[in-house]
């Protein structure tokens, strides 16, 4: 599940960031902020995570990692 989990997650940042942010370059394990999601894509990945798998992350420091996002929601599900 993990695995699909990731890869469904770096597909919606690729879709909040209007493709600013590729789903590979989120898959890479590195800070999102980083790679280029603004406040206002992380605001967009909160409400987009929220509405897909009906849970509530904050992508506070040190969470902005897909793997932590990945961690997050999997243990809200």
């Amino acid at each position: 599940m993990s695995g699909e989990l990731s890869g469904r997650l770096a597909t919606l940042v690729q879709d909040v960031t209007g493709g600013s942010v590729s789903a590979g370059q989120a898959l890479t394990g590195g800070s999102l902020r980083a790679l280029g999601l603004d406040s206002l894509g992380a605001l967009r990945l909160i409400d987009a995570i929220d509405l897909e798998f009906g849970v509530e992350i904050d992508l506070g420091p040190g969470s902005d990692t897909l793997d932590a996002i990945t961690r997050m929601v999997a243990d809200r599900l």
